[in-house]
């Protein structure tokens, strides 16, 4: 008899040859049968030199294994159908079989039940039923089987609007608990993925007693052309499945990002224009998305089949081509797509009905047949651009723009909508493909609009009703990424296609440049808020001078915030916000003076300090402490802070022992966070220490203001956030970072202390050091942006650089986009002079030396 070792050493070698067979570009559909062909032999074969095949109990596969469908590391799930009276002695042998099993190495489910048991479990658990209608035999009786076989295909089993229902149902809640386009997402559960394939030819299983997905070709239920979509998207998911298992050998269905490069690699893809990684997962998100519309049709045509529920959906005339069938419009003619123009007409009629929610079955069948018979691109016929542009003029076209999207109009129409379709991007800031992500920025557009969103949103729920023409600001939010992928410059790539639609759709010169313009510039915004001193004059001065007018700013404003929410679920925070806030309103204030009025630098010093002074006095401190005070500090400390943050800061110092260090924490967000302020004579490491303080306390620090007093007293300022991107409230969570940092700052060590570890999400992710000098506005001062790893300890580990090579930091702004730190530092020798590029060489030199060995570590 053979060993379990001996079956164990057979599977393995079973592995491997479906391994090279794998490697060789077989058939993947003759893999999964070969695996399942290979366990059943075995299974079989042990089975019988047990003596079990006269023991009256059925061996059946049941599940994924009853459809024959075995992956590498798949489960074994099977039903022992046993007679009511089985014996002792078969009951042992059947033990003896299972442990067996077990000690192959096999993933075993099995359940053991007669046939009375079998379906009264089956009537009450819908997973169960499921697996018994895809039942097979293996060995045994062949009556019982049978028996069992007609039993739960009876009505009385599970009606088949019944089964329907809960298969439905059973979508919907795993649907709510996934993400289609998921970063790192669950190919068998995930929407889109094989489970939905699956549900499909359960439902039909149960209705038409099909045993496959190809019978529904002869029920005339499924036509062939999809017949062969769902096939072909099946294999795809297969062949990822077999290659995950592989990588990760195990039952492995979420495609992590520590596995997808090596399964890209299992799966043949080379690095090119694209990564290899990228353009697999492009293709996987097509192919979900491909399924979904399959599933999503198929489903409903169940629904009325098994329901009726059709005719009880209330009708609603429209004209003489098309009605409203509850939320979903519908077509009255059996081939209503005669024409190209027609298929934009249907999103038209959903841009001017607000009830229609979706396309019905059978006018979604014949969009699909149009649609894959198209010979052009959409928006090469004059007609089809008319009701183009009137969609996009529509109070409600964003509506149908995302239904266009959602069934494949939009890239029928946009040739470069297409190439962005399921195009991801290997990181961890971006969370959506390119297409979903602009998609996501076109309902953001929509949501400013509502009255809900009016506390998220205050100052773009208002200029999004101001804007003089909000089509310009969808087509820009439609070309802003279009380019991506192709290589080089995004912005300007997509600029020059969106001058030629706008041209091609007949707007205007200046309507054309302004949504060129938008594309162009859609960054600008957002790094000149996040990644400069707009407290600086001539940073904001810089910004209105490329924004040129109030209607430019406006249209920025709306897209760069649009743009940011529809990135990730997190970008989005009060701190991002209250940046793009006030550069608004600044670069607002400059466009109105004009340029012929600078700022008056003076003058605003004197504002802030008189206003500061006024509440100091209010609270009871003395003028002469208070101008005694403030004739230790530079004059750019009153530029950078507002009056009542000066109140605050002086208060707090005039009152505090000047031999310990001051560790201030604000209760009121400062710019959408937490302002962390330190007062002590100043020290070496002073930086680098703060930071690695607040590095183990798993605080983020979007900005650092560093300054000293005439007589070398340390002014530094931060604006804090917690990982979740809220301000730091709890009083227990600000009272446990001062006191670390207070006992940080007392002591005399220079050591660097130990830092956390790097989590999981980042070991696969590998950024290039990149050190990069700007043209300062100041001569003294040198810009600096570095690109790096987002690695735990990071800003502690560049202030300790810069101590070791002499140079003062005197402001920074910290940016983290998913895996990558993009930090934005200003910077002095110890002489208070700009860097020369020798000096800039050598940080450059040490900076990209020591930051890209903490990526090996």
């Amino acid at each position: 008899m053979a060993t379990a070792q001996a079956a164990k050493a057979a599977l393995g070698e079973n592995l491997q040859h479906l391994q090279l067979r794998f490697a060789n570009r077989d058939k993947i559909t003759e893999l999964v049968a070969e695996r399942s062909r290979f366990v059943d032999q075995l299974l079989v074969q042990h089975w019988q030199q047990l003596g079990l095949s006269h023991a009256g109990i059925a061996l059946i596969a049941v599940g994924g294994y009853g459809r024959a469908e075995l992956l590498p590391h798949s489960d074994i799930d099977l039903l022992f159908l046993m007679p009511e009276h089985a014996g002792a002695e078969a009951e042992a042998r059947l033990s003896e079989f299972i442990a067996f099993l077990w000690d192959t190495g096999l993933e075993i489910g099995h359940s053991v039940r007669t046939l009375a048991q079998t379906l009264e479990q089956g009537r009450a658990d819908i997973t169960i039923a499921t697996n018994l209608l895809e039942a097979r035999l293996l060995a045994g009786p062949e009556a019982a089987f049978d028996l069992l076989y007609d039993k739960i295909r009876e009505q009385e089993f599970w009606p088949s609007s019944e089964f329907f229902r809960a298969k439905r149902d059973e979508q919907r809640l795993r649907h709510a608990k996934a993400n289609a386009f998921d970063l790192e997402p669950n190919i068998k559960t995930c929407p889109g993925g094989l489970r939905d394939i699956q549900t499909i030819a359960w439902v039909a299983i149960r209705h038409f007693n099909a045993a496959n997905l190809r019978e529904l070709v002869d029920h005339e239920f499924l036509e062939p052309t999809e017949l062969d979509e769902l096939l072909e998207s099946q294999n795809f998911l297969w062949e990822l499945r077999f290659a995950l298992h592989i990588a990760t050998g195990r039952d492995e269905n979420r495609l992590l990002f520590d596995v997808q490069r090596q399964v890209a690699e299992l799966m043949g893809y080379e690095d090119a224009t694209q990564l290899a990684v990228e353009q697999m997962m492009k293709r996987y998100y097509r192919t979900v998305r491909r399924v979904m519309e399959l599933n999503e049709m198929l489903l409903q045509l169940f629904k009325r089949a098994t329901l009726g529920d059709g005719r009880a959906l209330e009708i609603q005339p429209i004209d003489q081509h098309y009605q409203r069938r509850g939320p979903f419009i519908e077509a009255l003619q059996a081939s209503p797509f005669q024409h190209p123009e027609e298929l934009l007409k249907l999103f038209l009629y959903v841009a001017r009905n607000s009830n229609i929610l979706g396309i019905y079955a059978p006018t979604l069948r014949a969009l699909r047949n149009a649609r894959r018979d198209l010979v052009q691109p959409l928006m090469e016929h004059e007609l089809c651009r008319e009701a183009f542009m009137e969609i996009l003029r529509h109070p409600r076209g964003i509506k149908a723009l995302s239904l266009m999207h959602k069934h494949g109009i939009l890239s029928a129409y946009l040739p470069a909508w297409r190439n962005i379709e399921g195009q991801m991007q290997f990181d961890l800031f971006h969370a959506y493909t390119v297409d979903e992500h602009t998609h996501r920025l076109l309902l953001n557009i929509e949501h400013f609009s509502q009255q809900e969103q009016r506390d998220e949103f205050p100052l773009g729920s208002i200029l999004i009703n101001q804007l003089p023409k909000k089509g310009l600001l969808v087509l820009a939010a439609i070309f802003h990424d279009i380019a991506k992928g192709r290589g080089g410059d995004h912005s300007k790539l997509g600029a020059t296609d969106a001058l030629e639609f706008c041209k091609l759709h007949g707007l205007n010169s200046h309507d054309g440049r302004l949504v060129s313009w938008l594309v162009e510039n859609h960054l600008v915004m957002s790094i000149t808020a996040q990644r400069r001193d707009i407290s600086d004059p001539e940073v904001v001065a810089a910004f209105a001078d490329k924004v040129r007018d109030a209607s430019h700013l406006s249209y920025l404003y709306c897209l760069t915030v649009a743009d940011i929410c529809a990135t990730n679920e997190h970008t989005w925070n009060s701190w991002k916000g209250s940046l793009l806030r006030d550069l608004y309103f600044s670069a607002q204030r400059v466009l109105a003076r004009g340029k012929e009025k600078p700022v008056d630098i003076r003058a605003r010093v004197r504002e802030h300090q008189a206003k500061a002074k006024k509440e100091l006095l209010r609270r009871g401190l003395k003028e002469k402490s208070i101008e005694s005070l403030w004739q230790r500090f530079k004059a750019d400390y009153f530029l950078r802070y507002q009056p009542n943050q000066i109140a605050w800061h002086a208060e707090a110092i005039l009152k505090h022992r000047q031999d310990e260090p001051l560790v201030l924490v604000s209760k009121h967000m400062t710019r959408g966070g937490t302002e962390l302020f330190i007062y002590c004579k100043d020290r070496p490491r002073l930086f680098a220490t703060v930071m690695a303080v607040l590095d183990n306390k798993n605080i983020n620090v979007h900005d650092a203001g560093i300054m000293t007093t005439k007589d070398n007293f340390a002014l530094d300022s931060f604006v804090i956030l917690e990982q979740d991107g809220t301000a730091v409230q709890a009083l227990s969570r600000i009272q446990s970072i001062r006191k670390a940092l207070e006992k940080a700052l007392s002591g005399d060590t220079t050591k660097m202390p130990k830092f956390r570890k790097m989590a999981r999400i980042m070991r696969p992710f590998s950024v290039p050091t990149q050190v990069t000098f700007l043209p300062s506005q100041k001569h003294s001062t040198s810009m600096m942006e570095l690109i790096a790893l987002d690695a735990p300890g990071l800003l502690a580990k560049i202030g300790d650089i810069l101590y070791r090579c002499g140079i003062t930091l005197q402001s920074a702004k910290i940016t983290t986009i998913g895996e990558r730190a993009e930090d934005f530092f200003i910077l002095q020798t110890t002489e208070g002079q700009a860097l020369d590029e020798v000096r800039q060489q050598q940080l450059r030199e040490v900076l990209i030396s020591t930051l890209s060995n903490q990526q090996t570590q």
